[in-house]
Formats: structure tokens, C-alpha cells, sequence
């Protein structure tokens, strides 16, 4: 352990401080300033002595937040990255953009704040690609073996990386035309500069993964030519399935997906040609009035993207609840809490409307102008309209950020003739296997919707099974027991 009496020094969490929102409106930065060794170390200290570790059952990759903890603590820096690597391929990912499930199954959580896991880990990572200690691990041997990753999101970048150092011949196929997936197109660069990104895909390049971007698997490749060159394919396209609000007026122009939305600013941030006479991208919400359908990250992504891009005004519709200022107590202790968060984009303004049911659109001249909505409330599990709590929101431009149901059906997955879920995903065996031999899936394509550390955990997972379906045993690690793979 660290400290031994850390954790009755320093009793509070303490983070980063967030750029003035002033400041940070101006530009498409990181919302944190810097955070000082010592302030970290002296976090880092409080990590307990607890027994039994359940911040290793919280996170899926099975991080070991303690060594880390201690490592840092002592200012063994080096040692401290090597722990972390050796369950996490991108730590830079997550400690900015996962929930930390971890933090909220922390021993010490129960009656103090919990350890500053999260922010120990960035600090980690951040501080050896400073350091250059962040160097390609080339493969001992070369099997021969080619493998195709289908999705270069955390899932498929995962699988590929422990792919590649196993010895195999990976080539990544991503149909956008840069390598990255949602973390590429999906996250705004305020919330993750996509810097990170391509430092890490220069270390990848560099151990010998291939990338092929700009290439729709089963339609610029077809599917017998992906079978007839690679041993094995890893599927890893995530949930791109969008869920729709069909109510009358959705056809109207001005209303788009948060997908629609969200990639436009990136690609003006990355220096893209897509911007009109007037300097704007295609779909902007610069002086609109706008309404987010959605209250979770991704509906956050949406707000502080249109708070940069100079909205009039913007409301933020959630069906559920407001949730408790403290954890529920529908979620103890050590389960992740429902509780009310204030993300860095709520702190930058906009109306946060809870318990609220869209149920039409209005427009004119074909444009959306406004919408129609009632309050709810839940029943026996079941939302129900509060009589004469009818009203009408003004509406240039609305956002639907209601999360994803499932992969795309048509086209790569019709081809292959993978099974499905009764959920509609991809199934697959306790390998990660699916039902076409040497067909493998990763992260949200048959999981479903979840976490970045989810997705983390599953590719390198699925690695381990091709890994095994190709050589006969495997020496990769696997995070996720087989039996846990769940089959939805």
C-alpha cells in the first residue's frame, strides 16, 4: 500500500481544476488545467489497505489500482506505467473518458470520499508519453497468421494491439476515413484532443499493425474476400444503431442524431474543408435555439459542442427522474451509484429539464420550429403524463442523443450470417467466437451499448481467443472470464 495513514491525512478527493468557462468556450481544448505531482501523490496516498480490492472488480480490465497507487505514491513513475500497461492498452482513453466504475466500489468510498482513481491513472499515462518511455513492443516471433479487425474503436484498436505483439499479421479496417472510430468522430475534442489518438496509432503503426481506412467491409471488400485472405476476423464495429423518436414532425428538417451532429466539429477541429460561406459546418448551433432528447454523455457531448459553436439557447430534455444529490439507495455500495453528476458542459450553462416526454415536433416550411411536451411520471415501472403539465418549446435545431440499440444488420453482418441475440447483437461463445467459425466480435457489436472499459476488456478478450483458435493456446491475457461474456 501507499501511505499507511494517507487516507486520515488527506480525507477529500481532490481533482484538477476545470479552465474558467469563460475561457474554455473559446476554444475546443481539454477542460483541465494541469495537476501537480505532489497534489497526485498525496492522492494517491490515500489508497488503503482494504483487504480486498473491490475497485478490481469495478473496472472490467481488472486494473491494479493499488500497485499503481503505490508506485506513484513513491515516485516510481516507470514502474507505475508498466503495471498499468500491463492490463490497460490505452489508459489514455479511459482516464478521460471512462465513469470510473472503479472509484465507486473503492473501499474507502464507503464512508469518505473515494481514491482519486481516475485521475491517477491520466497521470500515469500522460507523464510517460512525456518521459518517452511509451516505445512499440515488437513481436518475438511472426505466426504467419493474418488477422482482420473490422472497427478501429477501443475494441478493435485493443484486439489488434495484442494481436499484432502475439505475432500475427493485423490489418485494420475502418470505414471513415481516419482510424478511431467513436473516439475519432463520437468525442469532442474538449473532452479527449484527439492528439492522444494518433500518438498511440504511431505506436501501433510502428509494431506492425496495418490500417485501412476508408474501406466498408462487405461493400468495398467482400465478404469472400475477406474469408479467402485473413485466418480470422475480429468484428468490432460497436452500436451504431441508433434509437429514433418517431412522433409527428420527425421528419422535419433540423432534427438529427447526435451522430449527425458531433462529427462536424471534430472535422473542423481537425483542419477538414467542410466549412460554408458563412464559416460554419454543415449542421451547426451557432445562434439556434436548441434542444438536446437525451440526458447522458452523449446528450453532454452535444451540449458543450453547441454551447461552443454560440447557441442562443439550449434545453436538455431527460425522460428519467432527477436523480439524488447522494448515491441512491437503489445502488449501494460497492455498484456504481445513481446519483446527480454535473458534467464540465453543464457547468457551461443550458436548462437541465428531467422528467419531461416529447411527443410532437412543429415546424414551418418544412423546418422544425419547436416541439410539443408533457411531464412524466413513472408508475409501476411505466411512464405516465401529468395531466395539464402540457408546454411548448421554441426549436431550430434539435439533437436526439437517446443512446444506440444495437449493430447494423444489413450488410457486413447479413453477408457473414453471424447469429443474433434476442437483443439483436452478435452472439458469440465463451471465446468470444461467433456462430461462423473463426469469426470473432468485441465490444459494443455484441455486447451491446456500454462502457469504454467494456470495450477495452472485450478486444483484448477476443484477442485471446483468436489468438487460441489460430495457435491452439494462448499466452495473451484475458481480462473478461470466458464465462462471462454475455449472451444477449
Amino acid at each position: 500500500m501507499a501511505d499507511p495513514r494517507g487516507f486520515l491525512k488527506h480525507t477529500s478527493k481532490e481533482l484538477p481544476s476545470r479552465r474558467p468557462v469563460p475561457l474554455r468556450l473559446k476554444d475546443w481544448k481539454e477542460v483541465y488545467e494541469d495537476f501537480s505531482h505532489d497534489s497526485l501523490q498525496d492522492q494517491a496516498s490515500r489508497c488503503m489497505d482494504c483487504g480486498i480490492p473491490f475497485c478490481h472488480n469495478g473496472c472490467p480490465l481488472g486494473n491494479l489500482i493499488p500497485e499503481w497507487n503505490d508506485l506513484v505514491y513513491k515516485d516510481r513513475w516507470r514502474d507505475a506505467i508498466e503495471r498499468l500497461h500491463a492490463t490497460n492498452n490505452f489508459p489514455e482513453f479511459t482516464g478521460r473518458l471512462c465513469p470510473a466504475p472503479c472509484e465507486a466500489s473503492c473501499v474507502l468510498g464507503i464512508n469518505q470520499d473515494p481514491v482519486t482513481i481516475k485521475q491517477v491513472e491520466v497521470e500515469i499515462i500522460d507523464n510517460a508519453f512525456d518521459q518517452g518511455w511509451v516505445v512499440p513492443k515488437m513481436p518475438d516471433v511472426q505466426t504467419g497468421k493474418k488477422v482482420a479487425v473490422v472497427g478501429s474503436g477501443p475494441a478493435g484498436l485493443a484486439a489488434a494491439q495484442q494481436l499484432t505483439r502475439a505475432g500475427h499479421t493485423v490489418t485494420v479496417f475502418e470505414r471513415a476515413d481516419r482510424i478511431g472510430g467513436l473516439l475519432r468522430y463520437g468525442i469532442p475534442e474538449f473532452k479527449m484532443e484527439k492528439r492522444h489518438i494518433d500518438r498511440r496509432l504511431e505506436q501501433m503503426a510502428a509494431e506492425g499493425t496495418q490500417f485501412r481506412p476508408g474501406v466498408n467491409v462487405g461493400v468495398d471488400i467482400t465478404v469472400a474476400q475477406l474469408r479467402l485472405n485473413y485466418d480470422a476476423v475480429v468484428l468490432a464495429g460497436g452500436a451504431t444503431a441508433w434509437r429514433d423518436l418517431p412522433v409527428p414532425g420527425r421528419e422535419l428538417d433540423g432534427i438529427h442524431q447526435a451522430m449527425e451532429f458531433l462529427p462536424w466539429a471534430n472535422r473542423v477541429q481537425l483542419g477538414d474543408d467542410v466549412l460554408d460561406e458563412n464559416g460554419q459546418p454543415p449542421i451547426t448551433a451557432k445562434d439556434k435555439h436548441v434542444i438536446i432528447i437525451g440526458g447522458g454523455d452523449t446528450g453532454a457531448d452535444c451540449l458543450g459542442t453547441s454551447h461552443r459553436q454560440g447557441a442562443a439557447s439550449i434545453h436538455q430534455f431527460e425522460i428519467m427522474p432527477r436523480p439524488p444529490e447522494t448515491r441512491a439507495d437503489s445502488t449501494p455500495w460497492p455498484t456504481y451509484p445513481l446519483m446527480f453528476r454535473v458534467s464540465s458542459a453543464h457547468e457551461e450553462g443550458g436548462d437541465r429539464v428531467f422528467s419531461v416526454n416529447t411527443e410532437e415536433f412543429t415546424g414551418a416550411d418544412g423546418h422544425v420550429t419547436g416541439l410539443r411536451a408533457h411531464e412524466v411520471k413513472m408508475n409501476a415501472g411505466k411512464f405516465e403524463k401529468v395531466e395539464g403539465s402540457d408546454f411548448e418549446l421554441k426549436a431550430d435545431l434539435v439533437l436526439l442523443a437517446m443512446g444506440f440499440v444495437g449493430p447494423e444488420k444489413e450488410g457486413l453482418l447479413t453477408k457473414l450470417g453471424v447469429e443474433l441475440t434476442d437483443r439483436g447483437n452478435v452472439s458469440r461463445d465463451n471465446n468470444f467466437q461467433t456462430s461462423v467459425p473463426g469469426v470473432f466480435v468485441a465490444g459494443d457489436m455484441g455486447r451491446g451499448q456500454s462502457l469504454i472499459v467494456w470495450a477495452i476488456a472485450e478486444g483484448r478478450a477476443a484477442a485471446a481467443g483468436v489468438d487460441r483458435y489460430l495457435m491452439g493456446n494462448t499466452a495473451l491475457p484475458v481480462p473478461i472470464k470466458p464465462t462471462a461474456a454475455p449472451q444477449r
